[in-house]
């Protein structure tokens, strides 16, 4: 494909979008996204500058990342959720040109902004024209910031259209298909996988704003979509197959759905087991990063692979090293190695951050992710976890937080665990586990050591266990051990 959205270029009466009570046409979106660009010509925006877009779930939001890309804008999506200080982060180290809110809502900070899309449009007439894959800044996606403010990894257009071709490749992905999710339209998995590359099959988009079991149920038994795709992390599943227990309905709407897919972080063993036994079908993973989009994924040809990310994805090398980065070349499952990757869809850099990107791409276009894996002999990748936070050096061993964490979900005590390493005069690191227990359960700090020590090995028991109400998540779900300060 020459053109990063062909069926937009060519707009006609196909579902594009729904997004909760709203929908559009591609016909409907492209003349949006047209008169979007018509919109900022009349307020002075410039061809590579900088456009900040409020990512509520409306079609205008859609409208507007669509109309940047068309005019060669850079889109800066922010969420409605961040703070002021996070607002002014951004606002300080991309120094957007504006911001544009959709319509239907408020404006959350107040910034410099043109309050609304669509009902600042004006009537226009034309054809959007095709938008071209090349290295023109088409995102600047904010990172987490867990070691620091958070960083602008600058996605550029050639990125966004290799990833979706490999992802499309892989599951097989076609017009026919609408891909259903309740993520945020901030972020790779939410945004790039799931407007860009519905817009970029011609596929169709249903977007539930406000996530519930019952939402993503009625999205996939809707009567319009021939075959359906489910995009959620892992969280979301747990509530579904918590639902789906007590709902024959949603058994089969998950039964229906041409492909589950999980990502942002691993979906535990017993969640594969359980939606498994509930609906007959599995859930496949994939495995990305925001500076990389997406490098690993189960394919549609192949059974789900509880436990692992699948292979590299068409297009994608990728290679295990150790701390100095010399490649590693076994295939055992068991050597634990740093994830390195090399793609066209890897990030031209972080914003302002030359240092930053130096640290993490090498002169050879190589990717250091900071992720801990295993491969095995086929290649499939088995994620462990974060160097930062996920290896632990204990009494002369490396052990993989994750793997402990999988252990520690198959005891029928334990709802959510998480593991991390903690300062040790003795053993350099101890490893101790925050756990929280399912309703009505109870369960002794001993009686898990000892079941990890006897599932696994005794060198990766936890030394101690806090029980906890809840884990401390970020807005992907993803358990921010940063905030699990070990005693």
């Amino acid at each position: 494909m020459s053109s990063l959205f062909p069926r937009l270029s060519t707009a006609d009466s196909h579902l594009a979008l729904i997004i909760d009570a709203h929908s559009w046409t591609y016909a409907e979106l492209a003349d949006a996204a047209l008169q979007h660009m018509a919109l900022l010509e009349r307020v002075g925006v410039e061809r590579g500058e900088r456009v900040a877009v409020w990512a509520q779930p409306s079609p205008s939001t859609a409208a507007a990342m669509i109309g940047n890309l068309a005019a060669g804008v850079t889109t800066i999506p922010l969420s409605p959720k961040l703070g002021a200080s996070e607002v002014a982060h951004i606002f300080n180290d991309a120094e957007p040109k504006l911001a544009f809110c959709s319509e239907a809502f408020a404006v959350p900070h107040e910034i410099v902004h043109v309050p609304s899309l669509r009902a600042a449009y004006a009537p226009d007439s034309g054809a959007l024209p095709e938008i071209p894959e090349d290295e023109m800044a088409g995102l600047i996606l904010y990172t987490s910031g867990t070691t620091g403010p958070p960083k602008g990894a600058v996605i550029t257009r050639r990125n966004i259209a290799a990833n979706l071709d490999s992802l499309i490749e892989a599951w097989a992905w076609t017009e026919r298909d609408t891909v259903v999710h309740s993520l945020p339209l901030i972020h790779a998995h939410g945004l790039v996988l799931g407007l860009f590359g519905s817009l970029r099959v011609g596929g169709t988009l249903h977007h539930v704003s406000k996530f519930t079991p019952e939402a993503i149920s009625a999205a996939l038994s809707d009567s319009r979509h021939q075959q359906t795709m489910c995009f959620a992390v892992p969280t979301m599943y747990h509530r579904i197959a918590e639902a789906a227990a007590e709902s024959p309905a949603l058994c089969k709407a998950l039964r229906s759905a041409r492909l589950l897919v999980s990502g942002s972080a691993g979906l535990s063993l017993r969640e594969h087991a359980h939606i498994a036994a509930l609906t007959g079908r599995g859930v496949h993973e994939r495995y990305g990063l925001t500076e990389t989009l997406i490098n690993c994924g189960v394919p549609a040809s192949h059974a789900p692979m509880p436990g692992y990310v699948g292979p590299p994805l068409p297009g994608v090398e990728l290679k295990l090293v150790d701390e100095q980065r010399r490649e590693l070349d076994a295939r055992d499952d068991e050597t634990i190695g740093e994830v390195a990757v090399r793609s066209a869809a890897v990030f031209a850099g972080y914003l302002n951050r030359d240092d930053a990107t130096a640290e993490v791409l090498d002169a050879d276009g190589w990717f250091y992710t900071g992720d801990l894996a295993t491969r095995t002999e086929d290649g499939a990748i088995r994620i462990l976890g974060r160097r930062s936070t996920d290896l632990i050096k204990t009494g002369g061993y490396r052990v993989g937080a994750g793997e402990i964490e999988a252990c520690l979900l198959e005891h029928p005590a334990v709802r959510e665990a998480a593991i991390v390493g903690a300062p040790d005069d003795d053993l350099g690191q101890r490893i101790e586990a925050f756990v929280t227990l399912k309703p009505g359960e109870a369960c002794e700090a001993a009686e898990l050591t000892t079941f990890v020590a006897e599932q696994l090995s005794p060198h990766k028991r936890p030394r101690s266990v806090h029980f906890l109400e809840e884990l401390p998540r970020n807005a992907m779900g993803k358990v921010q051990k940063k905030k699990l300060a070990p005693e």
